[in-house]
């Protein structure tokens, strides 16, 4: 079974149509009292009666929320027109809201698509899609939201690696967009019986254990001295390139293969050295 309509009309109207309908009553009833006339118990009985039973079946609905309608154990529908409402007064009522919620999973650890272990927790933001699946299919759909969303939480942190230093290859931490996607699609997945809707869930804390974190440190660090390096050699290259072509073309110099070996020699020492250098000139005897 799936959510339904339940069963109300606008409470002011019915407010309305029963103190015109008691109006009418009083006047009798009031005649009745002020001559002592016995029959005014068998009308203010039934009065009190009606009124009370009336009056039962008003309620008010806020803004995104809901009232589920039961009867006997059985389910009459949701009601989700807010406002001032009225049903029949023998239904049990239970609110349900429809706002916007969020929670963050807790802390987990698990290893990555490399088998490194990591430390990752998320924030899920979701809400009532289906009122029926979410208080009768499942037990307690706060917690089982929770629990189903470490599940998708661990089972995503395994299929990416933390990070990837190539430019085709998915990761954590450098693809984020498409790992909160991707976990939105999982967590939904896991909660559609509870009748749940993901808007958004996006990991909110991602680091390596503590075991590894040092070494882990350390690697990132020499990549980036790699890295560098790569770019300034490349760069260094390119500039010893063009100043010999623009010596040549120039006719300032003309250079040997000796000549060049030792300028470029000269020149990748300058331009690549971490520290300043000083170079020797030669004034000639």
């Amino acid at each position: 079974m799936k959510e339904k309509s339940g069963f109300s009309i606008n409470g002011w109207l019915l407010l309305a149509i029963a103190v015109v309908g008691f109006a009418f009553l009083a006047k009798p009833l009031i005649t009745l009292i002020t001559t002592n006339n016995n029959d005014a118990i068998f009308y203010i009985v039934p009065s009190v009666v009606l009124a009370s039973f009336i009056l039962r079946g008003f309620y008010t609905i806020e803004p995104n929320e809901s009232i589920i309608q039961m009867f006997l154990g059985s389910y009459i529908g949701t009601d989700k027109k807010s406002g001032f409402r009225w049903t029949i007064p023998f239904f049990k009522r239970t609110r349900a809201s429809l706002r916007i919620q969020d929670f963050e999973t807790e802390l987990i650890k698990v290893n990555d698509l490399n088998g490194n272990p990591i430390e990752l927790s998320a924030i899920v933001i979701w809400r009532i899609q289906d009122t029926y699946s979410a208080y009768f299919d499942v037990e307690e759909f706060e917690k089982f939201i929770r629990k189903q969303s470490i599940s998708a939480l661990r089972g995503l942190a395994m299929k990416y690696p933390y990070e990837s230093f190539h430019a085709d290859t998915q990761s954590l931490i450098t693809h984020i967009e498409e790992v909160a996607d991707q976990l939105k699609i999982d967590v939904q997945e896991k909660v559609d019986a509870a009748g749940l809707e993901i808007i958004e869930a996006r990991i909110n804390h991602l680091s390596y254990a503590r075991e590894i974190a040092s070494a882990m440190l350390q690697r990132q660090q020499a990549s980036a001295i790699i890295s560098a390096k790569t770019e300034i050699v490349e760069g260094a290259v390119g500039m010893v390139q063009m100043a010999i072509n623009n010596l040549e073309s120039k006719n300032i110099v003309t250079f040997d293969a000796e000549g060049k070996r030792k300028l470029v020699s000269d020149l990748l020492v300058v331009l690549c050295s971490d520290q300043g250098t000083q170079p020797i000139i030669q004034t000639g005897k």
